[in-house]
């Protein structure tokens, strides 16, 4: 299996950014009349800012105009940020330093592929910025996953062809995007909910890339690289 990349998504792969998403949007939907549970938040995983408040005001039967929906969005950001200014490395999920660091010893490239616009101030703050050659994150992309701009963007950058690179991703829209970019998908987390993927994993704890070359040379629906 030649591999030469890996590419992160953020939120939920490299630390737990999504709870503060949550309470973000929770608050903005008890702003606006209503309440919006962790089973209506599932829908927003690996979904663009405004595509997300979009979501939630469908839940909430509201119609808004433009300039109150980029209103809601800036509000919405703004408590997100508050969050984030409270961020230690203490947040990065288990695993994951060890992982990079496995990566770098064996001279894999390494990116990140995310639809946050947040990505570099939350790198920052948990001490990961210089981990990644590249950040290709909402500020540089003009469509969201499943589109599989933001992964072959990262791919771009690195200078390396799709077909030799990991994605790792939580979201199933993440699998997709990484599927339809002709790359290896691996899930984080639920494989019930990640069942597209080539494999998934629960953590980064106890793995390494050797690891999950063996785990996607098993795969029965391995990408014919």
């Amino acid at each position: 299996m030649n591999i030469h990349a890996c590419i992160f998504d953020l939120d939920g792969v490299i630390v737990d950014t999504a709870k503060y998403h949550y309470r973000s949007w929770r608050k903005l939907a008890n702003s606006l009349g209503f309440d919006f549970s962790e089973a209506d938040n599932e829908q927003l995983k690996g979904v663009s800012r405004m595509q997300s408040l979009e979501i939630i005001l469908g839940i909430g039967n509201k119609t808004l105009d433009e300039a109150e929906k980029q209103a809601l969005a800036a509000q919405k950001n703004d408590w997100f940020l508050e969050y984030i200014h409270t961020m230690t490395p203490d947040e990065i999920l288990p695993g994951v330093i060890p992982f990079l660091e496995n990566l770098k010893t064996q001279n894999i490239r390494i990116a990140l592929g995310s639809a946050s616009k947040n990505a570099v101030p939350t790198l920052k703050k948990v001490k990961l910025l210089d981990a990644f050659e590249v950040i290709i994150d909402g500020t540089k992309t003009t469509r969201s996953k499943p589109d599989p701009q933001v992964f072959l963007l990262a791919a771009k950058g690195l200078g390396i062809a799709p077909q030799h690179c990991i994605v790792f991703e939580d979201a199933a829209k993440g699998i997709e995007a990484a599927l339809s970019a002709n790359m290896y998908a691996v899930g984080l987390g639920n494989a019930d909910e990640l069942a597209q993927a080539h494999t998934v994993i629960p953590s980064f704890e106890h793995i390494n890339l050797e690891t999950v070359k063996r785990l996607l040379s098993s795969a029965t629906k391995i990408l014919n690289h």
